[in-house]
């Protein structure tokens, strides 16, 4: 019972980190424009070192350095540069049809890329919960820290590919509560689920240097002004720094 409820309420936690959003809709138009791209390099920091600084070097070491985490990494980029050609696809083919449809293709795929995460969020808690209460608690505070990088992010990104503010808060919060589905899989299911995620772990690394690499970065190479685009590259070494010292404390932690 314990177990469950540690678990639930860590998940409930990081999840409404998701709304963080909530907080950049009393911003006026011009400022959040601004913003944006500040946002978006953020969010293309901490999805490279969520990818560089912790899912490859966990599937590295959960597939005893064998080539099952490379391959598994490649399918993931594979899998969603897929997506977005499909995306692509059907964003050409209904424009004509529809012409109110002007949401990126890029902002599909990041919610997609989220879902993955949030979902080895949510596996990640409850497996540490079924451990201990302590390292359940420890495990929920290094989340909440990365978590609220990306989140603003995601927001900023979502924003940017033509979501509304209400809809990409709405977006942002449903793709955050597929990690309730990861921990309830551990739960009922223990170290079948345990053994399942280790496989989405390079698979999401895979997604996340794709979106990182291509889409994010292009839309920050649209920025003109120098003294934004320096702004942009702080946030995204920010983004990296953040996660780099995140793993460097829980290797340490562990």
């Amino acid at each position: 019972m314990e177990v469950w409820l540690g678990t639930l309420l860590s998940v409930s936690l990081i999840s409404s980190i998701s709304l963080v959003g909530v907080f950049f809709l009393a911003l006026k138009k011009e400022r959040l424009a601004n913003l944006q791209l500040v946002l978006v390099g953020l969010a293309t920091g901490s999805l490279l070192g969520g990818a560089f600084f912790h899912l490859l070097p966990e599937s590295f070491e959960a597939f005893d350095h064998s080539m099952t985490a490379p391959l598994l990494l490649t399918v993931g980029f594979m899998i969603f540069f897929i997506l977005e050609r499909f995306l692509h696809w059907h964003h050409n083919h209904t424009e004509g049809i529809n012409s109110t449809s002007t949401i990126k293709p890029f902002g599909t795929v990041n919610l997609v890329a989220d879902m993955f995460h949030n979902f080895l969020d949510g596996v990640l808690i409850a497996a540490a919960y079924s451990y201990s209460s302590e390292v359940g608690m420890a495990t929920t505070v290094i989340v909440l820290i990365h978590e609220l990088p990306q989140e603003i992010g995601d927001f900023g990104v979502l924003l940017h590919a033509g979501f509304s503010r209400r809809k990409a808060l709405i977006f942002n919060f449903l793709s955050a509560c597929t990690a309730f589905i990861g921990a309830l899989a551990v739960l009922l299911m223990g170290q079948h689920a345990a053994d399942f995620s280790q496989y989405i772990l390079p698979i999401a690394a895979g997604g996340f240097i794709y979106l990182a690499a291509a889409d994010l970065i292009p839309e920050l190479h649209t920025e003109k002004v120098t003294k934004r685009s320096v702004y942009q590259f702080l946030a995204l070494l920010a983004g990296l720094g953040l996660l780099m010292a995140m793993s460097y404390m829980s290797e340490h932690h562990h």
